[in-house]
């Protein structure tokens, strides 16, 4: 408050100016109870009528004004030595007084309102646009929604929207009684809208982290798996580099058949001459299992050779059959033909009597096979004359005599597209034939094993079956109950294989004793492979593979 204290007077009065003392205590130190009035002493208010009424026109009283909360301020007026002479010089004088002291009593300046820029959007009502109190009719509220307006802004307008009154933000549905009066003396809203979207951004980047992750993870473990089976994959590879050799046989292709030679070490593969023009026609190569190379080519037929044989004798007689209507002997000591039958039809199958080597076989493209005699030279000394349709002959093999109970006879399968049929050899000029219960179609190639009598029989795709498959059956004979009783011969199917969904040649199969004991072996095969041969060599066993013009060789480990 302000105090303004005049010196009591002793003397008679003056004319003068009169003496006071200004104090604007601070607001800190504000006498309780003061309040915003001046505080004037009752000898003051009698001194100052006195002033009043001996000088006529005297000091009007001033209203003081309230002084904002400042330092402390002493303002004092001394008595002037000369006192004014006549009334209307204090009037005057009073007057100049009066308008001194007005500067020094003026209203401070109101504080600076805060630029629109300034001012918060959650400073003010929403609807009037003006700040929002903490007390009174424009009190701070809120809807249940959670937007804040003032109160009777507020209730005007749900008033005015009636039943379908809404939120004037969220035009959520609102009516007077979700209206909650909020006690804050001061609300202040911290605006983090760029803090949850950074929030949210983070939260978003660590969860593509974490997929990532994982997908990292996924994949290092893919990885893992791939390069174990790539090691293993290229161990294998090595390991069968070192068990195989890869020969080149023909290079212009059209090998066919194989077959292993015992006294001279050597493998033969049939192929078209590799000097067409010189030498004409089809021949074998010899292949030497000793340095693992291809040395001399044997010239024998003039057509495309389907079967290769040798006897149990050791005597390096080869004997071949050719689509040239012919069979021929050739010495591998000497390279030369030393013998050639004629048959008269394209020949497709050949083998050699296991029980007499005299004695060689020929299967002809109309289903008959001729008994050749190698002591007679000029023709066949027997014909064997199929039981069904007049098919090739696509493979021969003979069964030597054996002390098996289950088979004990021995004689020659012929086995042809529509079946297979057992030719039992009752003595050196009589065969009794017995027809194989087999598939009626698609039956390529029969094979084999004369110790196990076990033969594999090898069908090609069909309507019925659509891949290649070969079925490993055992020969049985019907014991003889009476006399007047024939004994029979059948098969019964022990396994069966499957293999590719096509065979467009007919390839020849073989069936053995593995050297390695119980299991089984899938070697590589980057083409097709047209006949197989396993053969020995110094106690090691090894097994050869022919395409039309490789030859690769695998040993056992």
């Amino acid at each position: 408050g302000l105090r303004v204290h005049y010196p009591s007077q002793t003397a008679a009065p003056s004319r003068g100016f009169p003496d006071f003392l200004l104090r604007a205590p601070a607001a800190s130190a504000a006498e309780p109870g003061s309040g915003s009035t001046t505080d004037i002493s009752d000898s003051e208010e009698e001194e100052e009528e006195e002033e009043r009424g001996g000088q006529g026109a005297a000091l009007e009283p001033v209203d003081p004004p309230v002084l904002p909360a400042s330092p402390r301020l002493n303002a004092q007026h001394t008595q002037p030595q000369e006192a004014a002479p006549s009334n209307s010089s204090s009037a005057a004088d009073a007057e100049r007084t009066h308008q001194s002291i007005q500067p020094l009593l003026a209203p401070p300046a109101p504080a600076p309102s805060s630029s629109p820029g300034e001012e918060g959007e959650g400073d003010v009502c929403s609807i009037c646009f003006e700040p929002w109190t903490t007390a009174g009719e424009h009190r701070l509220s809120a809807l249940r929604c959670g937007h804040l307006f003032g109160f009777t802004c507020i209730t005007r307008w749900l008033k005015a929207q009636g039943s379908a009154a809404k939120c004037p933000q969220c035009n959520k549905k609102a009516k007077r009684s979700d209206i909650v009066l909020l006690y804050a003396p001061k609300l202040r809203v911290l605006d983090n809208s760029e803090q949850e979207i950074l929030k949210k951004s983070l939260e978003q980047e660590q969860s593509l982290r974490r997929k990532a992750e994982l997908e990292s993870a996924q994949y290092k473990l893919k990885l893992q798996v791939v390069t174990n089976k790539c090691g293993q994959a290229q161990q294998e590879l090595q390991e069968l580099r070192a068990m195989m050799a890869a020969i080149l046989v023909s290079i212009a292709g059209g090998s066919r058949v194989l077959s292993y030679c015992e006294p001279l070490s050597c493998l033969l593969a049939s192929q078209p001459s590799p000097h067409s023009t010189l030498v004409p026609g089809c021949g074998v190569k010899k292949v030497s299992v000793v340095n693992m190379k291809a040395s001399q080519y044997v010239p024998i037929h003039s057509k495309q050779i389907r079967g290769l044989s040798f006897n149990r004798q050791n005597d390096s007689l080869l004997l071949s059959a050719a689509l040239d209507n012919t069979i021929k002997l050739t010495s591998l000591l000497t390279n030369t033909v030393v013998q050639t039958y004629n048959a008269g039809k394209p020949v497709w199958s050949c083998c050699w009597c296991l029980d007499n080597s005299n004695y060689v076989y020929a299967g002809l493209s109309n289903g008959s096979v001729l008994v050749y005699d190698t002591r007679d030279t000029s023709t066949h000394v027997q014909e064997l004359q199929p039981l069904r349709s007049r098919c090739p002959v696509a493979s021969l093999c003979y069964v030597p005599r054996a002390a098996s109970s289950s088979f004990p006879c021995g004689g020659l399968i012929a086995g042809s597209l529509e079946g297979g049929c057992f030719w039992e050899q009752v003595n050196e000029t009589t065969y009794r034939p017995h027809l194989l219960p087999l598939e009626t179609a698609g039956c390529t190639d029969i094979q084999v094993e004369t110790e196990s009598r076990h033969c594999l029989v090898t069908y090609r795709p069909g309507r019925s079956n659509p891949s290649l498959r070969c079925v490993l059956m055992s020969l049985t004979r019907t014991p003889q109950q009476d006399s007047s009783a024939l004994p029979q011969v059948s098969v019964a199917p022990l396994q069966s294989f499957s293999a590719g969904p096509s065979g467009k040649l007919l390839t020849k199969n073989a069936v053995f004793r593995s050297p390695g004991g119980a299991g089984g072996l899938k070697l590589p095969a980057d083409l097709p492979v047209l006949d197989i041969s396993p053969f020995s060599v110094n106690g090691e066993h090894f097994l050869a593979s022919l395409t039309e013009k490789m030859l690769k060789l695998y040993r056992w480990e």
